[in-house]
């Protein structure tokens, strides 16, 4: 289970798409969420898009891994459909925040890395957020704030990346995820093929 945190703006949405796109046995964890859908997105693949009410009741019955309140709306990630791809041998991608990398944590132990991806600067941060052109000015100033709240964090991961250069941002978190995944105790294959190698060897 890889958790990839940013702030906004700090390229972790590209990162987290590129990533996908070279690992077909890699699956991105699909969020619920009480925000409405924006255009394009769909029930299903990009979110469970969820009432408030329906929200409550996955939290009241457990069936959500984490969950966190961002910029007025509520996010989780059910646990089912988490549960399914382990069990088929999916590695699973996290796009959430400190607070949801917190709770996933507690629940699934060792089973977990945490990567933070940094913006080089705060001035770089919000050029990035300003030039996207979607956003007034005053939601902008909100977004730093959250920014920084988030960033300070970071020291709760396992391994931070600066995205200054893309490229250089994406061998960096592709080497992550592979050394994660060749760790001993993730490869549950490896005792028989260790011991039918022995038998061989005999």
């Amino acid at each position: 289970m890889l958790v990839v945190s940013s702030p906004s703006g700090a390229g972790k949405t590209t990162l987290c798409k590129m990533l996908l796109a070279q690992h077909d046995d890699l699956v991105m964890s699909v969020s619920a969420t009480t925000r409405p859908p924006r255009e394009g997105e769909q029930h299903g693949s990009d979110y469970f898009f969820v009432s408030p009410d329906e929200f409550k009741h996955m939290q009241d019955e457990n069936q959500l891994l984490e969950s966190a309140s961002v910029f007025g709306n509520h996010y989780g990630t059910p646990s089912e459909p988490v549960e399914k791809l382990l069990n088929e041998g999916k590695d699973i991608l996290f796009d959430i925040d400190w607070q949801g990398a917190e709770q996933l944590s507690e629940a699934c132990g060792d089973n977990i890395c945490k990567i933070f991806i940094l913006p080089p600067s705060g001035h770089m941060l919000e050029k990035r957020l300003t030039s996207r052109a979607t956003d007034s000015r005053a939601v902008v100033v909100k977004r730093m704030s959250a920014a920084a709240r988030e960033i300070d964090h970071w020291s709760q991961y396992d391994y931070v990346i600066i995205n200054d250069d893309l490229d250089i941002a994406w061998n960096e978190l592709n080497a992550v995820f592979v050394a994660e995944r060749h760790k001993t105790n993730r490869l549950v294959f490896l005792p028989e093929f260790v011991q039918t190698m022995l038998d061989e060897l005999k």
